[in-house]
């Protein structure tokens, strides 16, 4: 089973569906003893880091997210879900991450030169991504296909063997990670129409 850890903070029901498309057997769960069932783990996220890491915290999902984690078993970030994997976040204040992948999350940043004045803040919308490796998400699906992202923020990882696909906004960034059985993606998945299913499909048959 697919556990899609609900915090309040994602569009849950989406990623459901799309999970389900693709022929998995994905629920929506709340607690840690629900967590330890799953045989693989989904942690979708939009809105803000701040907000997100106390409601985990709250919840007393920390111990168990990365419990699962330690256990070798398959894991998606996605967007917000992404982020919270890191160890910092700069988003309104620094706030404390889950520690998965080192690194740090800071916000698009743009000057008044030529070639970014126009982007706007959040970057929303379609974008192309690449990648050099081979990631196993990412079979079938062709080098700079577009992808959906809703965000401001990025991340950075520390080491450069963690970024495994890259997506251009202002700045060249970190669209997806890969780090043992942890995967994780700025864009989402669930919008990106049949790219995105691929890379679900891909996630289920891992």
């Amino acid at each position: 089973m697919i556990g899609i850890i609900d915090y309040d903070m994602g569009n849950l029901r989406s990623v459901q569906k799309a999970l389900e498309r693709v022929g998995a057997d994905a629920h929506i769960i709340t607690t840690p003893a629900e967590i330890e069932r799953c045989s693989k783990l989904v942690l979708p996220g939009v809105g803000a880091f701040k907000d997100a890491a106390q409601i985990i915290r709250d919840r007393q999902l920390i111990r168990p997210i990365l419990d699962f984690i330690k256990s070798g078993r398959l894991f998606l970030g996605i967007c917000l879900g992404l982020q919270l994997l890191f160890d910092v976040s700069y988003e309104d204040g620094q706030h404390t991450g889950l520690g998965v992948i080192p690194g740090k999350v800071i916000p698009f940043e743009f000057s008044s030169e030529p070639a970014t004045d126009k982007l706007k803040i959040p970057h929303m919308g379609w974008n192309q991504i690449y990648w050099d490796a081979d990631i196993p998400l990412l079979n079938g699906v062709s080098r700079g296909s577009y992808v959906y992202f809703v965000h401001s923020y990025y991340v950075v990882p520390i080491s450069s063997k963690t970024a495994r696909a890259t997506a251009d906004y202002g700045v060249n960034f970190t669209a997806m990670v890969h780090q043992d059985n942890v995967y994780a993606t700025q864009f989402h998945p669930e919008k990106s129409q049949t790219i995105g299913l691929k890379i679900l499909e891909n996630f289920a048959r891992l």
